[in-house]
């Protein structure tokens, strides 16, 4: 993350072992990168927990980002974010990247709730939250984003194999 503040994307792309794109050096991917950068120095253990790249595919195609805003809390929810590169949305990868961190949350003992909270406006979003039983139970006002609608599901499904339909599932490396 320090190498993507310096914008110095081979560096960054060496150290996580791929080909990472102009997307992670936008004004907005460094305020990320800032953010997360100084939540990790006040609580190293929240690291794993942070962003992640989003990679399809055995030739590491980077489609974006995806990770936790932070570890379960007292009560086990966690929080979702994922971010698709512009070229790549629209072609069922936030699906994925979305299925892909609710697997992960469900791997964790600790989490028991999944948290998401979506702009209104931003369509696309609220469309691929639905169909994975969340529930809208609030909205918020984020500095940063603005109005936000808070949505939260169950970390464990019943049935977690329904998603297995996804041809493109990334991984979060």
């Amino acid at each position: 993350m320090s190498a993507l503040l310096d914008g110095d994307l081979a560096a960054a792309g060496t150290t996580a072992g791929v080909t990472l794109t102009e997307y992670f050096v936008t004004d907005r991917a460094r305020w990320l990168w800032r953010f997360r950068l100084g939540q990790m120095a006040a609580d190293p253990g929240r690291a794993r927990w942070m962003a992640r790249q989003a990679v399809v595919g055995d030739e590491g195609l980077v489609v974006g980002h995806a990770g936790f805003h932070g570890p379960p809390d007292e009560v086990g929810t966690v929080e979702i974010g994922y971010s698709i590169a512009p070229p790549f949305r629209r072609r069922g990868y936030a699906r994925s990247t979305l299925i892909e961190l609710l697997r992960r949350a469900a791997a964790e003992p600790a989490v028991v709730t999944v948290r998401a909270t979506i702009s209104p406006d931003n369509v696309a979003s609220l469309a691929t939250l639905s169909g994975f039983g969340f529930a809208r139970v609030g909205e918020q006002w984020d500095e940063e984003d603005g109005l936000e609608l808070v949505y939260e599901a169950p970390a464990r499904r019943d049935s977690p194999a329904r998603w297995e339909g996804s041809r493109q599932s990334p991984g979060c490396g």
